[in-house]
């Protein structure tokens, strides 16, 4: 053999070597359809650390890697407990708190500023809440700190949303009546924190009976309202429309039907509200808040979708809601609201997708959406499911635009 042969014959030999040929499919794993680069793609994230617990009507709050899960409650109990969870390392852990902490919580809303959280509202059964605690996520401390101003009235369900220096509160139920008051909360020193209503509950509505999904209260088999809070619904878009005449004219003033379990993005200086439930209907309408000049709009859109239960998280120009209650059934459904122009998409989603839920929570952390718990009228979940973005499907519009209605 020539030294020339024997060099390639070596050389084919290293190509090829036995050790690295590739193993057999695992006869055990799912069979899933492959996924285009361009497309979203679903699957099961295998965690370590604790185990995972549970949780429906929890909240989930990022800041920086971690998602900071709060509250919530499994099919018996209602929980106070913290969990942590690193989106990097998909590492469960349970710090220990100290302070103030708040008591067993479920529906309430936990928001991040800076690097504490504000947790507003809540309940547990036939007890409401309206107090609000910070945890600082540094020292695993709670305080309940002294709040001026006029206090909003007890409530779950609700939302809250951080702009500039104010966090707004809209919606939710007392037990008695679904509410549509808006409230903003001055974060600016959260040593001296003070409350101001920004627009009034006129319209709020006495709840007549739960869903099937849960409603934002307590099932209650008659309707009334008081002199102040007269409610005028106007078919299934939600539409509240209470009159006042001044100097012979007649005012018409349109805002959002009282509701909870609805969902709220802030975006630039403008409150996004989409779907949610009085405890009787489940609403497919978006709602515009201007919180500089405290004016709602209705969206028009041809076709929508009822919602209850879901979330809502912005991506880009978009919003994408994922599962929730439609009236009927729990859904897995991704939908996808373009901002700009104001329609719903649905795109092609691969991979194996959670099944049907609500009351779950949901955070974005580096190009994936982290789905967390939930309910499906039956089951309470301990999963946590990520949606991988085809994030690039998406910049077209990420850098500038605007919402116009």
């Amino acid at each position: 053999m020539t030294l020339t042969s024997s060099r390639d014959a070596s050389i084919a030999g290293r190509r090829h070597p036995p050790s690295l040929e590739l193993p057999l499919p695992d006869p055990l794993a799912p069979r899933v359809e492959p996924a285009p680069a361009s497309g979203m793609y679903w699957y099961k994230a295998f965690s370590h650390g604790l185990p995972s617990v549970a949780l429906r009507a929890h909240t989930c709050t990022l800041i920086g890697s971690s998602i900071y899960v709060f509250g919530g409650c499994d099919s018996k109990t209602c929980f106070n407990d913290l969990y942590v969870f690193d989106a990097d390392s998909m590492y469960w852990s349970k710090p220990d708190v100290s302070g103030d902490i708040p008591p067993p919580l479920r529906a309430m809303t936990t928001t991040a500023v800076n690097k504490k959280l504000i947790i507003f509202g809540g309940g547990d059964g036939p007890t409401y809440y309206n107090d609000v605690y910070v945890l600082d996520t540094v020292t695993h401390r709670y305080t309940k700190p002294k709040i001026s101003g006029q206090i909003p009235s007890k409530r779950r369900a609700h939302t809250a949303c951080l702009y500039k220096n104010g966090l707004y509160v809209f919606g939710g139920g007392d037990g008695v009546r679904a509410l549509n008051d808006v409230w903003r909360l001055d974060v600016s020193d959260l040593s001296k924190m003070s409350w101001k209503q920004i627009s009034s509950a006129s319209g709020a509505t006495t709840i007549g009976g739960a869903s099937s999904a849960g409603a934002a209260g307590t099932r209650s088999s008659k309707t009334t309202a008081s002199a102040s809070q007269t409610s005028l619904l106007s078919g299934s878009a939600g539409v509240t429309t209470p009159t006042s005449t001044k100097n012979s004219s007649t005012v018409v003033k349109m805002k959002p039907t009282a509701r909870g379990y609805h969902t709220a993005n802030m975006v630039q200086n403008k409150l996004i509200i989409f779907g949610g439930s009085d405890g009787v209907d489940c609403f497919k309408d978006v709602w515009v808040f201007d919180v500089d000049t405290s004016v709602w709009k209705n969206v028009e859109i041809k076709t929508s979708y009822p919602r209850l239960s879901h979330t809502a998280t912005l991506i880009g120009s978009y919003l994408f809601v994922v599962g929730g209650h439609d009236g009927v059934e729990y859904s897995n459904e991704v939908l996808l609201l373009n901002l700009v122009t104001m329609q719903w998409d649905k795109r092609k989603v691969y991979g194996l997708p959670p099944t049907g839920r609500g009351y779950h929570g949901a955070a974005l952390h580096d190009s994936r959406l982290f789905v967390i718990g939930g309910f499906d009228g039956h089951s309470v979940f301990n999963e946590t499911y990520i949606l991988e973005l085809a994030i690039s499907s998406y910049y077209s519009q990420i850098s500038h635009f605007n919402i116009e209605v």
